[in-house]
C-alpha cells in the first residue's frame, strides 16, 4: 500500500521524511496509519508529455572520407 508520511521514519531499508511516499506491506501500512505516522497516498494518473519534435536536419557525421574515424 502506498503511504504518504506525516512524520519522519527510518529503518534499515529506508529513511523517510514527512511528505515522502513509500510502498509498505498492507499489515505494516495499516499499523502506520493507525499510529498517525502516515496517510494513504492519493494515486493520481499524471499524463505523460510527449517529447518535443526537433526541427531541422539531423546532426549526422559521416565516416566516409574522414581519416580519423575507424
Amino acid at each position: 500500500m502506498l503511504l504518504k508520511m506525516t512524520v519522519g521514519l527510518s529503518g534499515p531499508e529506508f529513511n523517510l521524511a514527512p511528505g515522502d511516499e513509500h510502498e509498505f506491506e498492507d499489515v505494516e501500512a495499516e499499523r502506520l496509519v493507525d499510529a498517525g505516522f502516515a496517510v494513504k497516498a492519493e494515486t493520481e494518473e499524471v499524463p505523460v508529455a510527449s517529447p518535443a519534435r526537433k526541427k531541422g536536419k539531423a546532426n549526422v557525421v559521416s565516416t566516409e572520407g574522414n581519416a580519423g574515424a575507424e
